[in-house]
């Protein structure tokens, strides 16, 4: 049997066969290996030990185990380092155009063409006679009569749509006396539309050269006989301008339509005394143009009522004489 003692050198026992007391045999020296040299004998003599025992294992596992973690290190050392290097090779090289800005150049490009082609082809029809005035419709007249449409506009057949001027030529329209208002609108590929609406008579006033005819505006818009049952205005100064005017004629749009038709007269010295007569002789006295919605109520059910003189200039207190 093998035993350790102290200095890890190892001790051999055994038992005599023929029964003698066991005897103790201790290594004192290492025994060189065969055909080993002198000197290796004096390197084993310097380390006497053969078996290792629980120390110096442990040394040598700690001793591994720095070994190990020095090369774990060296090795991601040397992966970071040729990290570095690849990103530095990298940043030397040219950056390619990203796929966005190439997308927004071809953008560009197309609308940049567009525009083109459309000023191209709009120089085309302003300077060409592709798409000319070759009629011009006239619509809603009645008592203006289409030549005098056409001999204001001022619209040479022929001309490019383009070079017409609409809203030019419905202003010379517009001026008309009895137009109240024109419009004028191209209609491709060669027809220039012109659109009117004209005013229409409310009051009438006689003048020395003949009776005046007033629209809801107050514009003296013609010259001519009126229409039957026109009612007359009676005040100083008629026109768009002339609060009196406008006083009276705010009272008979404010009418019912029944009850302006037998209106006969309508008289305003001022805008607080306003009177009218119906053509039956029945008298209103309406007083100022304030309160004209709910006046017009209460004259419409007055009117329901016998009587001669229909008084609602107070309509909170209205009266039947």
């Amino acid at each position: 049997m093998v035993t350790e003692q102290d200095g890890g050198v190892p001790a051999e026992t055994g038992g005599d066969p023929a029964g003698d007391p066991l005897r103790e045999i201790t290594v004192t020296e290492p025994i060189a290996a065969a055909g080993g040299s002198e000197d290796d004998a004096a390197g084993e003599a310097a380390e006497p030990d053969v078996v290792e025992g629980p120390r110096r294992r442990a040394r040598r596992e700690r001793a591994e185990r720095r070994a190990a973690q020095e090369r774990a290190m060296a090795i991601e050392q040397a992966r970071r380092e040729a990290k570095r290097r690849a990103r530095g090779r990298a940043g030397d090289t040219p950056k390619s155009v990203p796929r966005g800005a190439v997308r927004g150049l071809k953008l560009v490009l197309a609308t940049a063409g567009l525009t083109a082609l459309t000023v191209a082809l709009g120089l085309v029809l302003y300077f060409t006679p592709v798409m000319s005035a070759r009629s011009i419709i006239v619509s809603g007249i009645g008592a203006v009569t289409r030549d005098e449409v056409l001999d204001t506009a001022q619209v040479r057949l022929g001309t490019p749509l383009l070079q017409i001027n609409t809203d030019g030529v419905a202003d010379r329209v517009a001026a008309i006396r009895r137009v109240a208002s024109a419009r004028v609108q191209r209609q491709y590929p060669s027809a220039l539309r012109i659109t009117i609406v004209e005013r229409v008579p409310l009051v009438v006033k006689d003048f020395p050269d003949g009776p005046h005819l007033y629209d809801r505006d107050g514009v003296d818009f013609a010259t001519a006989p009126p229409p039957p049952a026109l009612p007359y205005i009676d005040v100083d100064n008629p026109g768009p301008t002339d609060p009196a005017t406008r006083a009276a004629l705010a009272v008979l749009t404010a009418l019912r339509p029944e009850i302006v038709a037998q209106v006969s007269r309508i008289a305003a010295p001022s805008v607080a005394s306003i009177t009218f007569t119906f053509t039956d002789g029945r008298t209103v006295i309406w007083g100022t143009n304030e309160r004209t919605e709910e006046k017009a109520e209460k004259l419409a059910a007055l009117l329901t009522q016998p009587g001669r003189v229909y008084d609602v200039s107070s309509p909170d207190l209205p009266t039947v004489k």
